[in-house]
């Protein structure tokens, strides 16, 4: 159903028009998908996608435009919408799982972001980042107010990443392989087993440790399922 109903706003790339790669609305919005599930099922956050967030977006307005042309009571124009809605729903849940994690990891979202090295990818877009930072200073006003200028003075003062949980990058997801893998470490389950090797095969599936693959994620080896 993509390929038809994207098709009539043509082919897109991205915001800059020099890049080699071009996108049709198909492909583009597979990559949606692809984004939103790692999203969905990673425990940490990943590296922000907002030129592909912008290009979804300029592409559901190209859809709303075409469908204005159809004619009231014709099928198409029913189907159409159904697509715009499919749309609509995943890039809102890809954003609502970013803003859950922002929220319940600020403090380790804004250090990471913060020590990453020059030329690497920012893994919060500039509203994120804003975002971030304003629910950090609110936190830590409503804390004082509450709580901490009750207390004797030398406990009027809260380390933040000390006190909110660092993301469980040891939890246990399925993924399946999109390019072979060749000696993958696996760390032991127990004290009594050993690290061991294993190939990842293309198509197959697996439950593993993230730990062991967020690498593998971030590059588009594996896609989360």
């Amino acid at each position: 159903m993509a390929d038809d109903e994207l098709s009539d706003a043509g082919d897109l790339s991205g915001e800059d028009e020099s890049q080699e790669d071009v996108l049709t609305p198909a492909e583009l919005i597979s990559r949606l998908e692809e984004a939103w599930l790692n999203e969905k099922f990673s425990p940490e956050l990943l590296e922000n996608k907002s030129e592909l967030v912008e290009c979804v977006m300029e592409q559901l307005t190209h859809m709303e435009e075409n469908l204005q042309r159809v004619k009231k009571g014709d099928l198409k124009a029913s189907v159409h919408r159904m697509e715009i809605d499919r749309i609509r729903f995943v890039l809102s849940s890809y954003l609502r799982s970013r803003l859950q994690k922002i929220e319940k990891f600020f403090p380790h979202v804004l250090e990471k972001e913060k020590s990453r090295a020059e030329g690497d990818p920012s893994f919060l877009s500039p509203e994120e980042f804003a975002f971030a930072k304003e629910y950090l200073a609110n936190t830590e006003v409503y804390l004082k107010a509450v709580a901490l200028k009750h207390m004797p003075p030398n406990l009027q003062s809260i380390d933040m990443l000390k006190a909110v949980p660092e993301p469980c990058l040891d939890s246990f997801v399925f993924l399946r392989v999109r390019e072979r893998q060749e000696n993958i470490m696996v760390e032991p389950e127990t004290d009594e087993q050993r690290e061991y090797v294993v190939d990842l095969e293309e198509g197959s599936q697996h439950l593993m440790r993230y730990r062991t693959i967020a690498p593998l994620v971030a590059s588009g080896a594996v896609q989360l399922i």
